[in-house]
């Protein structure tokens, strides 16, 4: 695992907490276009009938997070899909084969890859409830689609520039984490300091 990979790696598995089909989507297809070079699984992802798949759920998530109801069951969904999609996307970016610490830097990879997707979706699915009922949902498709923008963003940058997708994650994690802070102080009736 090199510095670029390790960012890449991050950027990617953030994008997937933001869509969890998105970057995996982009990812095989890149790889199966010769734009990118991931390894596994991406050489089982990047077949014709997983990039159909691939294509039609990025597709489906696409239109179904911007209906009221449907946009719910998807995010509980994505509890399990977004580390799945988090941790074969760091892997794939920067896994470990056998020259450069095997199993280990794989069991890395994926702890690493999963995790990140799984604290950037979890960020997402507790602000969505809010816009729910602050808009009466009306908020929904326009926070789905900046989430969106979002996974593209990083799943680009990932790939172009892997140091401006780390510092993306970093910033987005620590807006989250200033968010999520101040809304308990307020909760509790405190300042947030």
């Amino acid at each position: 695992m090199d510095l670029s990979s390790i960012c890449a790696g991050f950027g990617l598995s953030a994008a997937a907490g933001l869509n969890a089909w998105l970057p995996l989507f982009a990812g095989a297809l890149l790889n199966r276009l010769d734009v990118v070079e991931l390894g596994q699984p991406f050489g089982e992802l990047e077949g014709s009938g997983a990039l159909v798949v691939l294509g039609v759920l990025t597709a489906a998530d696409f239109v179904g997070d911007k209906v009221p109801a449907v946009d719910h069951v998807l995010h509980a969904m994505g509890t399990v899909v977004a580390p799945a999609s988090g941790a074969a996307l760091f892997t794939g970016e920067a896994g470990g084969d056998s020259a450069s610490g095997g199993d280990l830097a794989t069991l890395l990879a994926i702890v690493l890859g999963g995790g990140t997707a799984e604290a950037v979706h979890a960020g997402r699915a507790a602000i969505r409830p809010l816009s729910t009922l602050g808009t009466a949902g009306v908020g929904n498709p326009v926070l789905s689609l900046l989430e969106d923008a979002g996974s593209a963003f990083l799943t680009l940058a990932a790939f172009a520039v892997p140091i401006l997708a780390a510092l993306a994650v970093v910033v987005l994690v620590g807006t989250a984490a200033l968010v999520w802070r101040r809304r308990r102080a307020r909760m509790r009736g405190s300042p947030a300091g």
